[in-house]
């Protein structure tokens, strides 16, 4: 073989594993711009800016952030907790300020990336995160009421004037707005009940527009898009730094919450999908990349988008290429279909964000919390009406504080928890396990600090069927630990994995039973002792044993309180 040959045989390897999953990337990118388009629309209108933008968007994004994110499945686009944010800015800035503040936000993104602080997002606590993305959808849902209603109010700038504003006006409501978001709604969530394929929130958009054009119903439209791709811009005073320093606030808060929300999307594509994880630093420089390139084309801040990227996943999607692909099938769309977006009621759009707002309630989350622990709940409900109240980014410093509180409160409540030397964990314990056997030792509390380590740790071990964690050690147990610990039970059960638990503490106990996760794993999957446990599946394994003089493989877990 030549020398010339062996150089390129990586790069033929990337371009081989880039299309071998071709057919996949196709069906999940087209089903996934497919999904977009609507949303993008909606998403769009509730940041207070022309649709068009959310078109673009969604394309100079999506391909952008695709090619250098540090996920291959993400897809990113404009988002309703973006446009939370993004409402306010534009009703006190104006679009020309919100694209500069754009801009700043990607280079805070790169920079974050570049420091390696990527990793930063897994210590944000399960109630906080579950808080603010709860407050996100209520104010999502009441910004929409101006649409639903038919009302053509002005924008407000706060969440509370706006929400008033449209319930004082209510007496002028347009009962055929009302009529079209209500048909919006009902097919959104009863289409998937008929057909899987195409997207309700699409059927529900077409519905709404043909019996508004048909009927020549008076009621507010998107209005022209332009048939036409996006092109390169400038953006206006750039070079003006007082503006900059006024800007700095808004690019914090667009940074913070692009980097939160794209880091926990590709946290969710990587429970679902076995292939490579996501490189948090990467993905960083990605969307700060595709943030400073969108204000060029006329767009606004954009995200990585949970529900695309799961639909991306589902579909098939598995490389890079179904991300460029999401977005050059918008640019298609764009391009054939435009001049049909004129006719399309705002109503139907708010109709679409109503629903949206209703499936990003955590209600498992809600109840889970309420279930679990009090303290964790509250610091939920704390999040949550800080986020309606102010804003997010005060409502994330609040959470995490209260969130802190709550951590060295619990600590200096197992400061005085003994545990009896007779428990200790004998190091010459006499057993000899197999390749299909793994047994964890976990010393100390699970909490929100250590849970996402815990579960990484965990699911770096591709031949054990059966995974041993040995709790005997941990008298306490936050709801992140236990969130985390019910994801590595579906991820050990999407690996054909057992999950086995020894040596439960009370505490711990009744918080699995209050939760219901102990139902879940059975009780058949919990033991007094590792050895009880080895014991009863020993039979089933090929070269486990218990011998008197062996050393036992147990892999120590102690870095966690480092």
């Amino acid at each position: 073989m030549a020398i010339s040959d062996i150089l390129e045989e990586p790069r033929l390897l990337r371009l081989r594993r880039l299309f071998s999953g071709l057919r996949g990337d196709l069906t999940g990118g087209l089903t996934a711009a497919v999904v977009a388009l609507p949303l993008a629309l909606a998403f769009a209108v509730a940041s207070g800016v022309e649709p068009k933008a959310g078109l673009y968007t969604a394309i100079v994004a999506g391909i952008v952030a695709a090619i250098f994110g540090g996920s291959s499945v993400q897809i990113t686009g404009p988002t309703g907790a973006m446009a939370v944010v993004l409402v306010g800015i534009v009703a006190k800035y104006g679009i020309e300020k919100v694209w500069i503040a754009g801009v700043m936000a990607g280079i805070i993104q790169i920079a974050l990336g570049v420091a390696k602080l990527g990793q930063l997002v897994k210590f944000i606590p399960y109630p906080v995160t579950a808080g603010f993305t709860n407050g996100i959808a209520v104010i999502i849902f009441c910004g929409q009421l101006n649409n639903f209603f038919g009302l053509q109010l002005p924008r407000s700038e706060h969440f509370l004037p706006g929400l008033w504003q449209s319930v004082s006006h209510v007496e002028a409501l347009n009962w055929a707005a009302v009529g079209l978001a209500m048909v919006v709604i009902a097919t959104t969530v009863l289409w998937p009940k008929i057909n899987s394929t195409i997207p309700g929130s699409l059927m529900g958009l077409v519905l709404a527009t043909a019996i508004a054009s048909y009927f020549h119903l008076d009621v507010p439209t998107i209005g022209n898009i332009p048939q036409s791709l996006p092109m390169p811009q400038g953006i206006p005073h750039w070079n003006d730094f007082s503006l900059i320093r006024e800007l700095i606030n808004p690019a914090l808060a667009l940074a913070a919450l692009g980097s939160i929300e794209s880091l926990l999307s590709a946290v969710v594509a990587d429970g679902m999908t076995v292939s490579e994880k996501h490189n948090s630093d990467r993905e960083l420089i990605g969307q700060g990349l595709a943030n400073i390139i969108v204000p060029f084309f006329g767009g606004i801040p954009a995200t990585g988008a949970i529900a695309r990227t799961v639909v991306n996943v589902r579909s098939g999607g598995k490389t890079r290429l179904s991300g460029v692909i999401h977005g050059v099938a918008l640019a298609i769309i764009v391009l054939t279909l435009a001049p049909l977006a004129a006719q399309i009621p705002l109503a139907a759009l708010a109709g679409i964000l109503m629903v949206v707002s209703g499936r990003m309630i955590e209600w498992k989350g809600i109840g889970l919390l309420m279930r679990a622990t009090y303290s964790d709940f509250a610091v939920m409900i704390l999040t949550w009406l800080v986020t309606i109240l102010f804003d997010l980014v005060l409502a994330v410093e609040v959470g995490l504080i209260a969130a802190g509180a709550l951590f060295i409160k619990r600590m200096s409540d197992l400061s005085l928890v003994k545990i009896p030397e007779t428990e200790v964990f004998p190091p010459g314990t006499p057993l000899e396990l197999g390749k299909e056997i793994a047994v964890y030792r976990v010393d100390g509390p699970v909490f929100f600090g250590a849970a996402e380590r815990f579960a990484t740790f965990l699911r770096d071990e591709p031949e054990v069927k059966y995974l041993i964690l040995r709790l005997r050690f941990v008298p306490n147990m936050d709801t992140t630990g236990l969130v985390a610990l019910e994801d590595i039970y579906h991820d050990m059960e999407r690996h054909n994995c057992r999950l086995i638990l020894t040596g439960l503490q009370p505490e711990v106990k009744q918080l699995l039973e209050r939760s219901g996760l102990l139902k879940t794993i059975g009780l058949s999957n919990c033991f007094e002792t590792t050895t009880d446990a080895i014991c009863s599946i020993s039979p089933e394994i090929e070269g486990c044993s218990l011998p008197i003089a062996a050393d036992l493989k147990t892999k120590e877990l102690m870095e966690l309180n480092d």
